[in-house]
């Protein structure tokens, strides 16, 4: 596929229902917990993004044999630090922060050093966060000053459980000492800030000794370590950081109706629908039920172009910090001055999204006004662009590329956007998914 894409959209309007790509954060959990337990396990819809092939690369080079069928992946389990550790292996995980974060976690014991490495992106993100529990616990790292990839990682036979207070709110930090606790001895403890609770969810339905007491401004997670776990079976929900995409296109569309099928509504994950909700849509939620412990439903949303202001909550920020760029738009329609605080984690993504975020904006003759941690969008609920606009050098990140796309959409105007292969890394049906809605666009 080429790296521009052109889009003169008329808006048009559409009642659909459509299907999402597997959940990203579960796909890659599910993978390494089936590389972990006993026997043959199978990931139904298991997202095939980039993101999870170098997942998957990375997981064969560590002896664990993966084969795909469709959208049905089986791993070949060998049971707790069952990799087949050789010299000078090398990981490369691609931009995935969640697979290079959660992988140290059971890299614990390796007798050899590995080298981990990821994409120019990755590559300057903060990586100082897992390092250091993990050195507690008692692994050993090569890394340079930065604390950044590329590092080396090796384990010890002599690991300790640890208590760990986790103040980030951070899924990914408190993911890799879970993660580590099942190769260490005794109890290991974790204090963490409100994040998202995979992990948690997937260790309870695998039998694995963990105890989760939910309090006021953290969780506390108690796990056993060394306990055996067998191979699983588990069918991975579609991803809501996903269908953010396409729900803020139907709520800012004129005469449009979406519906989203199975879709995970994990309340740590939903936060931009609560969002949404309070600026005036009426976005629903039908058909619940819980399967391995998580929330999965349809979600019902209908136009809804006439948005209020809001004063974005920072204790919700950690439960909608992938959907920001995406909410920003619909803020850019609302009506009124819309506020967001306490967003430094944002700037350590793929790219530094609030500020580039508000750049965005300003490209559509929004106002903002922006600090280290802060945004105010000055909205405009009658904004229609009828100039050139170029979205060029924004990191290649796939959420920059796809909230382009769905601007240029809402808001009209003659768009030229670059790095059209980043949305593969998360979310390769997008494109279609565009097309499937009516809606033209043309790849040079």
């Amino acid at each position: 596929m080429g790296n521009k894409l052109f889009i003169n959209a008329k808006n048009n309007s559409f009642k659909k229902t459509i299907s999402i790509d597997g959940d990203k954060s579960i796909s890659i959990r599910t993978l390494l917990l089936g590389s972990q337990a006993v026997g043959k396990s199978q990931i139904e819809n298991i997202l095939l993004s980039e993101d999870i092939k170098n997942s998957i690369n990375c997981l064969k080079k560590l002896g664990i044999k993966i084969s795909l069928n469709k959208k049905d992946c089986f791993i070949y389990g060998r049971g707790l630090n069952g990799f087949q550790y050789k010299k000078n292996i090398v990981l490369d995980a691609g931009n995935s922060g969640t697979f290079a974060r959660l992988i140290l976690g059971l890299l614990i014991k390796s007798p050899y050093y590995i080298k981990l490495i990821g994409d120019k992106s990755l590559s300057k993100r903060d990586f100082q966060r897992v390092i250091f529990p993990l050195q507690k616990i008692g692994a050993n790292f090569k890394v340079n000053n930065n604390k950044t990839l590329p590092l080396k990682i090796i384990g010890s036979n002599f690991i300790n459980p640890i208590i760990y207070n986790e103040k980030r709110g951070s899924a990914q930090c408190k993911s890799t000492v879970m993660l580590a606790a099942l190769n260490s001895p005794g109890q290991t403890i974790i204090r963490a800030k409100k994040s998202r609770d995979h992990t948690e969810k997937i260790f309870k339905y695998l039998g694995i000794p963990v105890i989760v007491k939910k309090k006021k401004n953290n969780d506390e997670i108690k796990i056993k370590g060394e306990k055996i776990f067998k191979s699983f079976k588990y069918r991975v929900p579609s991803d809501p950081s996903s269908c953010a995409f396409f729900i803020v296109l139907t709520l800012l569309s004129k005469n449009c109706e979406l519906k989203i099928k199975n879709v995970n509504v994990n309340q740590t994950r939903i936060g931009y629908i609560n969002i949404l909700n309070k600026m005036g849509a009426k976005i629903k939620i039908k058909n619940l039920k819980i399967r391995y412990g998580e929330r999965q439903a349809d979600i019902i949303v209908k136009s809804q172009p006439f948005l209020k202001k809001i004063n974005c909550p920072p204790r919700l920020n950690s439960s909608l910090i992938d959907e920001f760029l995406i909410i920003f738009l619909a803020a850019a329609k609302a009506n009124g001055v819309s506020s967001f605080s306490n967003l430094s984690e944002l700037n350590k993504k793929e790219s530094p999204r609030l500020k580039l975020g508000s750049k965005l904006l300003n490209h559509l003759g929004i106002k903002t006004k922006l600090t280290k941690d802060s945004i105010k969008i000055f909205g405009d609920p009658n904004i229609n662009i009828k100039k050139n606009i170029s979205i060029k050098n924004y990191y290649k990140d796939h959420r920059i590329f796809m909230t382009s796309v769905i601007a240029a959409i809402i808001f009209g105007g003659k768009w030229k956007i670059y790095d059209v292969d980043s949305y593969r890394s998360s979310f390769p049906s997008f494109l279609d998914i565009i097309k499937k809605l009516g809606f033209k666009f043309k790849l040079v």
